[in-house]
């Protein structure tokens, strides 16, 4: 992405700079995910699966991040892949509880290693210092706005 001949006025833009990395970011975090067979949902939904257990379809969107209208259909993808299983919920028989199986444990931590050589790729002009600190900075413009 060529963002040399761009205005000044818009490279002096913090949201403008965001954007464009954003940008970057995810095609690299996609190209890795897509070799694997994989999608960035495929990782939301794993993560949040091993770190808060079980969950209903409903809650494993909202934690992850993913709309509704994606999770049936990534749980889909998984369930099929042996990483979750879906079970009725025994306090709530119209509700599925989605669970991490030890090969979606596997899988998860396979990803973490593509996700961490994107994640390697971006940030390769800056020191492990300045790295830290970009990831504490961006932290903290976004629990400002949540």
């Amino acid at each position: 992405m060529e963002t040399r001949g761009a205005p000044a006025r818009l490279r002096g833009t913090p949201s403008w700079l965001l954007n464009q990395t954003a940008t970057v970011a995810q095609r690299l975090v996609a190209d890795g995910f897509g070799a694997e067979g994989a999608r960035r949902y495929h990782y939301s939904l794993l993560a949040t699966l091993e770190e808060f257990g079980p969950t209903s379809q409903a809650e494993l969107g909202r934690r992850g991040g993913v709309d509704r209208s994606d999770v049936v259909a990534t749980v889909n993808e998984l369930s099929e892949r042996g990483f979750v299983e879906r079970s009725p919920d025994p306090g709530d028989r119209r509700r599925n509880v989605v669970t991490l199986t030890e090969a979606g444990t596997a899988h998860l931590r396979h990803l973490d290693e593509v996700l961490a050589r994107a994640q390697e790729a971006l940030l390769a002009a800056l020191p492990r210092k300045d790295r830290e600190q970009l990831v504490r900075l961006l932290n903290q413009v976004l629990e400002h706005h949540s």
